[in-house]
């Protein structure tokens, strides 16, 4: 696809945008840049940010890993933990008003797209009840 990551980039003369293309090696064979793509990922290096120039990719990625493997983790957690409830209850019930709540209740949540839920979920747990954040992480650093 014709284009590059500098091309939305305003007043840059052609001769800036050639240096910094050829910087990055966007002048090279798509093959050989895809070869170079892949060695540098083995060694963890994934490469400047276009965006935020003064950071590297590495860079920005450590800055939101632990807060991503805390929110996975908490959710893991809630997720066996309340599946192996409703589960049972629902294995303990069978055939009752609980078996089919839980059933409902599973197969709503798999089958209603997140983009739908999560909205739903902010609105009642954050602005009506309060219990979690609405956006953000901490103080806020992460909005």
């Amino acid at each position: 696809a014709p284009g590059g990551p500098f091309n939305q980039e305003r007043g840059l003369s052609p001769e800036i945008r050639a240096n910094l293309e050829a910087q990055f090696g966007l002048n090279d064979p798509l093959w050989l840049q895809y070869v170079h793509y892949l060695g540098n990922l083995l060694r963890g290096n994934f490469g400047p940010s276009y965006n935020l120039p003064d950071f590297t990719v590495t860079e920005l990625f450590a800055k939101g890993l632990p807060i991503s493997v805390q929110l996975g983790s908490s959710a893991l957690v809630l997720a066996l933990l309340l599946g192996s409830i409703l589960g049972t209850i629902a294995a303990l019930n069978q055939n009752k008003i609980a078996d089919y709540s839980v059933i409902a209740l599973a197969t709503a949540g798999s089958t209603i797209p997140t983009f739908v839920i999560a909205p739903v979920i902010q609105l009642v747990f954050g602005l009506s009840w309060k219990l979690l954040p609405i956006g953000g992480w901490g103080d806020g650093a992460f909005i």
